[in-house]
């Protein structure tokens, strides 16, 4: 019987993970492979070469915070707000390698230095603004206030976790619940 091989998908999320931890430097095939408790070689069974896995990463980290989140945000049904509500749910969760915050950071300083990384960023980016304003829309009939609310969560996301201020008394997570609470309000 001949040994069984490491699925593709396990090598995606192992690079996710280093590229998580030390940028897109520390995806090297003998780490990950030594991480999966695996040879080297299984990973040319499903890779041509580091760049293609590299490139993978990329397409699953799109796909995984645009398409699924909107899906998983669809499947919840109701009103904007509450898919809003769901969605503001989702990324104070964060859960699965692609959807990691140390992730999106690590491929926003990755896109300073690669013009096709960076590109990619500002598809998904764009795709994820597009989203919130079709939601915000919904209930928001000022254009003004539809592009200020969709930058104010996106900065959410992404600041966040720059931010090192204490909040007179509060916790970062009741803060960020007021944040969410008005961000709902009528337009």
């Amino acid at each position: 019987m001949g040994a069984t091989r490491t699925p593709r998908g396990r090598w995606i999320e192992e690079g996710l993970r280093a590229l998580a931890a030390g940028g897109p430097e520390a995806v090297r095939v003998e780490v990950l492979a030594q991480a999966l408790g695996v040879t080297k070689g299984g990973f040319y069974g499903h890779f041509r070469n580091r760049e293609a896995l590299l490139a993978e990463i990329l397409d699953a980290w799109e796909e995984e915070v645009t398409e699924k989140v909107i899906e998983r945000v669809e499947s919840v049904g109701g009103d904007a707000r509450a898919k809003l509500d769901e969605l503001f749910t989702i990324a104070a969760a964060a859960d699965g390698p692609a959807m990691s915050v140390a992730v999106d950071l690590a491929i926003r300083d990755w896109a300073r230095r690669d013009e096709e990384v960076a590109r990619r960023l500002k598809r998904a980016d764009n795709r994820r603004m597009e989203y919130l304003r079709s939601l915000f829309r919904s209930f928001c009939p000022d254009e003004d206030e539809v592009e200020l609310r969709c930058m104010i969560v996106f900065s959410l996301r992404i600041g966040s976790h720059f931010i090192a201020a204490d909040h007179a008394g509060r916790s970062r997570a009741e803060v960020m619940r007021l944040a969410r609470r008005r961000l709902l309000d009528q337009g």
